[in-house]
């Protein structure tokens, strides 16, 4: 899957950010972007949809998530500490 890279400090996982939706949930694969489409709850007004999209995806995956690029755009990529490309998607169930 081209949205998954691995790194020696875990997954880099590539996001395209949908803000102000109705709840916070995955929306597929937007194949274009070659990005995991995400919706979130937060509209993009200092800082409260990043704050968001950490917070989702660290609960969703059980360890830490960090933006190592993109803060100021809707595509973003994250890194996902300690985990490999197998259990990422395993726990996204994708």
């Amino acid at each position: 899957m081209e949205f998954l890279r691995e790194t020696k400090e875990g997954t880099i996982l590539l996001i395209y950010v949908q803000p102000k939706a109705r709840k916070n949930e995955i929306g597929g694969i937007n194949e274009w972007r070659g990005r995991l489409r995400v919706k979130i709850k937060a509209p993009p007004v200092e800082g409260k949809a990043n704050r968001e999209v950490v917070k989702f995806f660290s609960k969703l995956l059980g360890t830490e998530v960090v933006i190592v690029k993109g803060e100021t755009s809707r595509e973003k990529d994250l890194l996902v500490k300690g985990m490999n490309k197998e259990e990422v998607k395993k726990r996204l169930k994708i």
